[in-house]
């Protein structure tokens, strides 16, 4: 061989190495992300998730892809939603209560990391706490068990109240009986009256609204629900627009006008999860990684809505509060 030859050989070889090993790369990785509620409200959630990725070392779009499934409040839509997850053969599933149920369902080989503000245990996700087991673990905030803090919140800001409402979902029957009971024995406890009224879908929030002033309550507690996290901006526009002293969990109900937020964080709840999510990217095992709790409890009063409301907050609530919005 002649040694031009061989060095156009040696070239060639050397130019075909790149292209070689980008072909041989593995694909990116997927999560599919899956959701009862509908992405208005989940802003500050999503970017949370994003933010556990890449303290994990993924960036969305640079070395993992994130596909979004939201089902807008219409629960009889995430079994299809997380066949078709499944289907597409992703790397991990990122679900949020009712839909982590609907992707437990459909795979048992996926990876599935859940946020939940119930018992992990009692809907069937896990085994336990410790020793998640199956192919399920995730993140639980602190939920239910504030409820009675939240009534006992709203009372210290109108305390000359004998009867407050409670708006709760329906749709969730396990849900809506295990916040019926804790505002039922908070309420007794406090020596209120509680009444419940439902709401599963929009056309339910004029309704509500009405009979609020037909029983004559004086303020509203919202229970969380996951429907209701993607209707805050609207939730807290109906209570200013009706002047109801009215409490709900996140922040995002107090920075859109709502009078008080208490509860617990769900950004520190998704960027656990986002961490979650990366190490078993990485090649760790659910059932290996117990299931976290979210101890992170905030507080916001907006203010501004306390003075149209004419309420005044008492100044050690003040100094409690993580944010006062004026």
């Amino acid at each position: 061989m002649k040694r031009r030859e061989f060095f156009t050989l040696i070239g060639a070889a050397a130019a075909a190495c790149p292209l070689r090993a980008r072909a041989q790369q593995p694909p990116m990785p997927v999560i599919g992300w899956l959701n009862s509620t509908s992405s208005g409200g989940y802003a500050d959630r999503v970017g949370a998730f994003q933010q556990g990725l890449a303290e994990s070392g993924y960036v969305d779009g640079r070395n993992v892809t994130i596909e979004f499934r939201w089902a807008d409040g219409a629960n009889d839509r995430l079994p299809a939603m997380a066949a078709d997850l499944v289907n597409r053969k992703v790397t991990v599933i990122a679900a949020n209560g009712a839909a982590a149920v609907a992707a437990k369902a459909a795979t048992a080989s996926i990876p599935i990391i859940f946020t939940s503000g119930d018992d992990p245990v009692r809907l069937g996700l896990v085994a336990s706490l410790n020793r998640p087991g199956g192919n399920l673990t995730g993140v639980v905030s602190l939920d239910t068990e504030l409820l009675p803090k939240r009534l006992q919140l709203l009372h210290e800001l109108i305390p000359a109240a004998t009867v407050i409402a409670a708006l709760l979902n329906p749709a969730n029957a396990a849900r809506y009986e295990n916040l019926t009971s804790e505002l039922n024995a908070a309420a007794a406890a406090m020596g209120l009256q509680i009444k419940i009224l439902r709401a599963r879908a929009d056309s339910d929030f004029d309704g509500v609204f009405a009979t609020l002033l037909q029983l004559r309550a004086a303020g509203l507690v919202i229970g969380t629900d996951a429907f209701f996290n993607s209707r805050t901006r609207e939730l807290a526009a109906l209570a200013l627009r009706h002047a109801v002293p009215t409490i709900y969990q996140y922040r995002g109900f107090a920075a859109a006008g709502g009078l008080i937020s208490y509860g617990g964080s769900g950004t520190d709840t998704y960027r656990q999860a986002g961490v979650y999510a990366g190490r078993i990217l990485k090649g760790e095992r659910p059932a290996d990684l117990p299931v976290q709790e979210s101890a992170k409890v905030e507080l916001f009063i907006n203010t501004k809505t306390a003075k149209t409301l004419d309420i005044a907050i008492p100044l050690t609530l003040l100094g409690r509060a993580d944010e006062v919005i004026e």
